[in-house]
């Protein structure tokens, strides 16, 4: 046999090498990939399950408990099933390592949650932390039911379930691969997470991985569990952090696309909870990207009305800005928000009427929206709603906001103004209301034709309720736009008939308005003085009343402020000159 040339020496050399590399590398991406399988959630659960190569054998001890137990519950569960006997069998059960024991624990539990309602004691929690860290299924889904069951109930404190340490076994049970115990502990944490102490434990937990993951299931029991466990996680602003950095905020949006409302209820609720914090807009509102802001205003149009109230509240959190808010009205949202006006749910309109508010605010969106379809509906709503204060403030609100605009007369001829007036006539209406009406009346009052309008309307009633008002001095605001539209309407024939049937109540307000503090007070109740006194009714009264001997002692008060303000900048002006001419005499030591 011939001897290999230098060339083939050199090959085989070269193949060697080859496949001593492919060798290294191979060995060590197998242990790459036995390192990251070793290190994976899924085996946690099992992990127990590995060790136990055999079947457990039923203790002698574990023997009689369970005959004894079974005894009881034929005989004695109506009558004791809390007490000390079944307590201590549950505990010999739930720490067993055999499956059917810890089965009948679990079962006993979930049959005293199903039809017990009383406090569950203290003790009783300790057998459910073995019970959840079970291995086996059906005694984690039955031990995680019951749990939910009784915190559903308010049988067990939920505070107390973290301080006993079963926090970090529910937590656990996140990961299971069984969409059932998934649905149990979702449920679990969310109630928990009602408490506040507990949103912190489960934040420093790292709860909120597992639970952001389970908001992406297939299942919808457990996805609706897992949203609503984020929502009452996010009233804690710190949670709030740790899910914008987790990228919670494109799961959250696309689940305002779910055809299940209750997981787009949830995730809307979310949302405007993050929206509160305005740290947040930049990332929820990216330039160049308004997918969530537009599908929150085509959910405006849902049939569910609690998804549509929270749209509106979390796009009232996002329109802290004039961007946003022109941004908002470009896209359409007027039509909706109209419509939702008309609601037969009081949430849905009270969160509409507040979004227009804000939009109303911004100088630009003004034109927009005083268009004759919301003034309509604006005024069809208070004239419905005259005794809801959230109503009937908001919607003063707005209409004074738009009656600084060039559209002005549109609010005239709408519905707005009568219904305005006739919201004062209600005994139920808070002052804070009685002072958003009043001010916003008091505005259009300036303008003749608004003052036209409101004579139209007017009538005893409404004469009387308006002459109240001015007379409640206590009720300042109230009070003093009472009278500014009184003031404005003196001179119409009307009104002075009106008016002169509560000749002594006006002369009662005016003396307190002569007298009062506030100098704005005391120059409208002049300037209503002069005009009342024009009619000859009014001026008889006056002169009856000795309201001159009044006004001159104001005006006595008034010539004595004014002396004492020219003394007093005399007395600068001379201690100005004064200085002046110290610091132009000549330095001494010169």
């Amino acid at each position: 046999m011939g001897q290999l040339c230098g060339r083939c020496i050199q090959l085989l050399r070269d193949f060697v090498a080859f496949v001593q590399r492919m060798s290294s590398n191979l060995v060590q991406g197998i242990k790459e990939c036995l390192s990251l399988i070793s290190k994976c959630s899924c085996l946690k659960q099992n992990s127990s399950k590995a060790k136990q190569l055999y079947k457990p054998i039923l203790q002698p001890h574990e023997r009689v408990t369970a005959q004894e137990f079974l005894q009881h519950i034929e005989t004695g569960f109506e009558m004791s099933p809390l007490g000390k006997d079944p307590l201590e069998a549950l505990r010999t059960l739930a720490f067993s390592e055999n499956p059917g024991l810890q089965q009948s624990a679990a079962l006993y539990y979930l049959h005293m949650s199903q039809h017990i309602n009383v406090p569950l004691p203290v003790e009783h929690l300790e057998p459910f932390y073995a019970l959840l860290r079970s291995t086996d299924l059906e005694v984690q889904q039955m031990s995680s039911l019951s749990l939910v069951n009784f915190l559903l109930e308010g049988n067990i404190d939920k505070e107390l379930v973290v301080q006993m340490g079963l926090l970090e076994p529910i937590l656990d049970l996140l990961e299971s691969e069984d969409p059932t115990v998934q649905c149990n502990s979702c449920a679990c944490t969310m109630i928990l997470a009602v408490s506040e102490s507990n949103r912190e434990a489960i934040g420093a937990a790292r709860g909120v991985t597992p639970l952001l993951s389970l908001a992406n299931s297939y299942d919808p029991r457990v996805q609706q569990n897992a949203v609503g466990a984020i929502l009452n996680l996010t009233q804690s602003e710190k949670i709030q952090d740790v899910l914008c950095k987790e990228g919670a905020l494109p799961v959250l949006t696309l689940l305002l696309e779910s055809p299940d409302s209750e997981v787009q209820y949830y995730s809307c609720a979310t949302l405007s909870n993050v929206a509160a914090n305005v740290q947040h807009h930049e990332a929820m509102l990216r330039p160049g990207n308004r997918f969530l802001l537009r599908t929150l205003i085509c959910l405006l149009s849902s049939s569910v009305d609690k998804v549509s109230s929270q749209a509106c509240v979390c796009l009232r959190n996002l329109a802290t800005s004039a961007d946003i808010q022109a941004e908002m009205v470009a896209e359409d949202i007027l039509p909706k928000l109209c419509s939702l006006l008309t609601s037969g749910s009081e949430d849905v309109r009270h969160a509409s009427i507040a979004l227009l508010w804000i939009l109303s605010q911004h100088p630009h969106n003004q034109d927009t929206l005083a268009c004759v379809n919301l003034l309509q509906s604006l005024g069809m709503l208070l004239s419905a709603h005259k005794t809801d204060p959230v109503i009937v403030g908001h919607t003063a609100c707005i209409i004074k906001n738009l009656s600084l605009s060039k559209n002005r007369q549109r609010i005239i001829e709408s519905p707005c103004v009568e219904g305005l007036l006739q919201t004062m006539l209600s005994t139920n209406t808070q002052e804070d209301c009685l002072h958003y009406v009043t001010s916003c009346l008091a505005e259009l009052a300036k303008q003749e034709g608004a003052t036209l309008c409101m004579v139209q309307w007017m009538d005893e009633p409404l004469t009387k309720c308006l002459v109240r008002l001015a007379g409640q001095v206590e009720h300042t605001e109230p009070s003093f736009q009472a009278a500014s539209i009184i003031q404005h309407m003196i001179g119409h024939e009307k009104m002075m008939l009106l008016l002169k049937s509560h000749t002594r109540e006006i002369q009662a307000y005016l003396k307190n308005f002569l007298t009062h503090q506030e100098i704005r007070f005391q120059q409208l109740g002049i300037s209503t003085f002069c005009r009342l006194r024009e009619d000859p009714e009014f001026s008889l009264a006056f002169r009856k009343s000795q309201m001159a001997k009044l006004l001159e002692q104001v005006r006595q008060q008034t010539e004595e402020t004014q002396e004492l303000l020219r003394a007093a900048i005399c007395h600068e002006d001379s201690s100005y000159l004064s200085c002046m001419a110290y610091e132009n005499l000549p330095d001494p030591r010169a």
